[in-house]
């Protein structure tokens, strides 16, 4: 077994990689950012070197300080995780030419499924069957719209180097090809310093089926069966589960073995995983299922199939980088229950999906489910990085039972003031099209209406903040009594600030203080700053009261008016900065800007009342 280990990567996957290290008695080396001394896996590491300013270019990308902090240690071995350079060959060689072992894919295999369209000529060659398009030399503008014409429309125009959703454009006619054709090439070109593309048939009814393949140096290839990725976003996973809902033994059977094809087909050695796209119109078929893509790597929704079989990955991937065989043949692999992982991340829903950072005052986690995370409650969420929190694991003995765990964790994520999009997972996780498992990569945008949250309290949470002052109001807490009729109970009509805004709640009968954490109350994993109203506030405030709000923390570098102007609908009044993106805050309507809060150079938290504008009479 490798005796050290320096892990070229950071936050959860470095703890990950740390914990399973750890257990087999592997001394751990992190290195990190300035900006990242503090984290929680550089304090977990044995030992940690610092290897640049927080730009990741200048840290986690420089493969130069990477290896010199392996060197200096007495490292043996450089283990990438996933992201940063866990694909790249030429850091893989440089790891081998300095006398380390790489965990990971051999150069050769990274550089062989590297660009799409040559990794496809591969598959061809093996056996595996791929989605029909073009995959030509030929990249003219006019012999690329004929491709597609012969494809068939609608059709995909995907970056041949491409990757993470990038480089990629529907095309539902050939009237549009034209235009995006251009716009992937400069998106290309700008990501991956290469505008070639390739043209596929767009499937109307896809499935994002994923299949964990592992290799060892003695020519052995198994496959640790199939994940479902489909849940998506903008072409980002958001909820993976394994094994995939409707896969009877038949296509699994014709799945795997083209993966663990795909796999040999390249001599491949450690962890990979073989994406296929699915045509599930009419169910999960064999004959409808193509090879996409191989990720040479660790994938980050690896938890799932650990989950299901019970193996720990990364100890293989250490194992096989030791010279060890695999650890189990695959007659020893089998399925067992259910697997789900949602990503939480650092973003609002309810602003689409702004990103939020800043410090992580509550960061609390349900107990239960497996949680991967790479902060802690005190840390920061910065803009220098990833935005994901955690990855929130359940297991079930069916699909329903996991589901409904993880509809559980989700809801049941406290943090503050760092907004998430936990209730949003939580939704997804209980809808009723999932527990069915009527699910496809568009999902998220067909039930969008249902599952991203409009930022206005529901009426669970009006009765909750209410519930919660009654406490604080002394001995007659509500304002006013209305309705009152004989023999009727008495309705308490509460005053009380949402999110910065007033309303009016007629308390229910009964009701019972709810518990507040620091002025924060969590429901169905939002969050939601309550109290007593205020004076300067408007009983009834909402939408269109002329509150203009943050839409997510961050510093304001401009007020563009002064109190008591006039200003038209669209004019600029506020300008704020977060992750290095301004935002300028329009008026909603003509009228006089009647309070004006905010101060160049103040720090905002999210929802804060940033000016308010009344109109004229």
């Amino acid at each position: 077994m490798i005796a050290s280990l320096l892990i070229a990567n950071r936050g959860e996957i470095a703890r990950r990689i740390i914990r399973t290290a750890r257990s087999l008695g592997v001394r751990t080396i992190a290195v990190h950012s300035d900006v990242d001394a503090q984290m929680p896996f550089a304090r977990e590491a044995d030992e940690a070197v610092c290897i640049g300013t927080a730009a990741a270019r200048d840290s986690y990308l420089r493969q130069d300080r990477i290896i010199e902090a392996a060197r200096g240690t007495g490292a043996q071995a450089i283990h990438p995780g996933y992201g940063f350079l866990s694909e790249n060959a030429e850091f893989a060689e440089g790891v081998v030419a300095a006398g380390l072992i790489w965990v990971g894919a051999p150069p050769s295999s990274i550089r062989a499924m590297g660009l799409k369209d040559a990794a496809k000529r591969r598959m061809i060659a093996a056996g595996v069957p791929v989605t029909p398009g073009y995959l030509g030399e030929d990249q003219s503008p006019d012999r690329l719209a004929r491709e597609a014409d012969a494809v068939g429309y609608p059709v995909l125009i995907k970056a041949v180097a491409g990757g993470g959703g990038k480089g990629m454009r529907r095309v539902d006619d050939p009237s549009a090809f034209a235009e995006a054709l251009a716009s992937c090439r400069r998106e290309a070109a700008s990501s991956f310093g290469d505008d070639r593309v390739l043209i596929e048939k767009c499937i109307l009814s896809p499935r994002h089926i994923e299949v964990q393949v592992f290799g060892d140096t003695y020519g052995n290839v198994v496959h640790l069966f199939e994940r479902d990725c489909s849940l998506q976003r903008r072409h980002q996973k958001v909820i993976e589960e394994a094994p995939a809902p409707g896969m009877d033994a038949g296509t699994r059977e014709a799945v795997c073995s083209a993966a663990v094809k795909a796999a040999q087909a390249v001599d491949y050695v450690g962890a990979g995983t073989i994406e296929f796209i699915a045509d599930a119109s009419e169910g999960l078929r064999a004959d409808r299922i193509w090879f996409m893509e191989m990720n040479t790597r660790l994938q980050v929704e690896h938890p799932v199939t650990e989950g299901i079989t019970g193996q720990d990955l990364v100890e293989w991937q250490l194992r096989v980088a030791s010279g060890e065989p695999l650890p189990r043949r695959q007659e020893e692999l089998a399925i067992t229950g259910w697997a789900m992982e949602a990503r939480l991340y650092a973003e609002n829903p309810t602003t689409g999906f702004l990103p939020s950072t800043g410090p992580l005052a509550t960061l609390r986690f349900p107990e239960g489910p497996r949680i991967d995370s790479g902060v802690e409650e005190g840390g920061e969420v910065t803009p220098h990085y990833d935005p994901m929190i955690a990855k929130i694991i359940t297991w079930g003995r069916s699909r329903a039972e996991a589901a409904a765990c993880l509809a559980r964790a989700c809801a049941g994520v406290k943090v503050w003031p760092v907004r998430t999009n936990a209730a949003f997972l939580a939704r997804a996780a209980a809808h009723p099209d999932f527990i069915a498992g009527r699910i496809d990569t568009g999902f998220i945008e067909t039930h969008a209406d249902t599952l991203v949250p409009t930022g206005e309290p529901s009426p669970a949470v009006l009765q909750a903040a209410a519930s919660a002052i009654v406490p604080a109001g002394g001995g007659d807490p509500w304002t006013a009594l209305r309705g009152l009729r004989a023999n009727a109970a008495p309705s308490r009509r509460i005053e009380v600030e949402i999110a910065h805004r007033p309303y009016l709640v007629d308390l229910a009968p009964g009701a019972v203080g709810t518990r507040l954490h620091n002025g924060i109350l969590f429901v169905e994993g939002e969050a939601w700053p309550v109290g007593p109203r205020r004076a300067d506030h408007v009983a009834g405030g909402g939408a269109g009261d002329g509150a203009i709000l943050a839409p997510m923390p961050g510093r304001v570098i401009a007020a563009v008016v002064e109190q008591g102007q006039k200003v038209a609908k669209g004019d600029r009044l506020v300008v704020i900065e977060a992750m290095k993106m301004e935002q300028a805050l329009l008026a909603p309507f003509d009228g006089v800007v009647a309070e004006l809060r905010a101060t160049e150079g103040e720090q905002v938290s999210e929802g804060a009342i940033l000016a308010r504008i009344e109109g004229e009479a």
